[in-house]
């Protein structure tokens, strides 16, 4: 049913924490969308799952954002994931002039490059700080270097001086990297010379630098018709007023781990008067 049903989602992320709805110095870059599904039936299916396994950690998870899972709940992370579509967007490194798709990704803090075209920067400078990320669905490791980060088609955002990840070894990113949209806290444990220290996010830095004047990223995205179309947005800044029509609603970030580590919130879904997912953390 789901596929004459018009879905479109806008999701807001503050890093000060404060409702805060900003439409100047706003940037919008166009992100492409990726099944790795062949028919309808199996992503009905996988979300058929997905709705249950949150449903299921919703009744056995703690409700508090510091501590681990419950132990008798039977559901691991990877199970929450949704391996069947990404989004994407292009972006360049120092005087390179190749064009890398990263994924994007709230769930992480960390920008990196190299599980699949090679990081070829003469500007580039190696940090000599190792670095490793596990995550739901993969991972990988390489070492810090800091170069100029050019996102979007035509170089649209330019931030020098950022921070990255270069991969020695990856597993299981069906793209060239992650563009880390998540909160900053996300990068505790991953510098392993530094546990206890973290690099700034994309959205930190073009805050810092000024290009924006907020530290907010905001996401927007539209049924897919075809595989492999530019249906979403990503906008650095603010919120894009023609993506959705006032006003705009807010809501806190969940105490229920694991979604308190991540721009989490509670949520319950209904089509009518059916209900399809029980309040939950996701």
């Amino acid at each position: 049913m789901f596929s004459v049903v018009f879905l479109s989602a806008l999701l807001a992320f503050s890093v000060t924490g404060s409702p805060v709805e900003v439409r100047n110095s706003l940037i919008t870059l166009p992100m492409t969308r990726r099944l790795a599904f062949s028919n309808i039936t199996d992503l009905l299916r996988h979300d058929e799952a997905r709705l249950a396994a949150f449903g299921e950690y919703s009744m056995h998870g703690r409700r508090d954002a510091d501590t681990a899972p419950h132990p008798a709940a039977p559901l691991k992370y990877a199970d929450l994931g949704n391996a069947f579509s990404d989004y994407t967007v292009n972006v360049k490194f120092g005087d390179s002039p190749t064009s890398y798709n990263l994924i994007v990704d709230s769930a992480s803090a960390i920008t990196w490059v190299g599980a699949g075209l090679p990081y070829l920067s003469r500007t580039g400078v190696d940090t000599q700080q190792p670095v490793e990320v596990v995550y739901q669905y993969g991972s990988f490791k390489g070492t810090i270097f800091q170069d100029t980060l050019k996102i979007g088609d035509g170089n649209r955002l330019t931030i020098p001086g950022m921070y990255f990840g270069v991969a020695s070894t990856s597993t299981n990113i069906a793209a060239d990297g992650v563009l880390g949209i998540g909160p900053r806290s996300l990068g505790l444990n991953t510098l392993q010379n530094s546990p206890g220290q973290t690099i700034s996010t994309v959205t930190e830095r073009l805050n810092m630098q000024r290009t924006i004047s907020h530290p907010l990223v905001s996401v927007f995205f539209q049924p897919l018709v075809a595989n492999q179309v530019d249906n979403g947005e990503i906008s650095f800044g603010g919120t894009n007023p023609r993506n959705y029509n006032d006003p705009l609603a807010y809501t806190d970030v969940t105490t229920i781990a694991p979604s308190s580590r991540y721009w989490g919130i509670n949520q319950r879904i209904t089509l009518g008067n059916i209900e399809i997912l029980p309040e939950t953390a996701g």
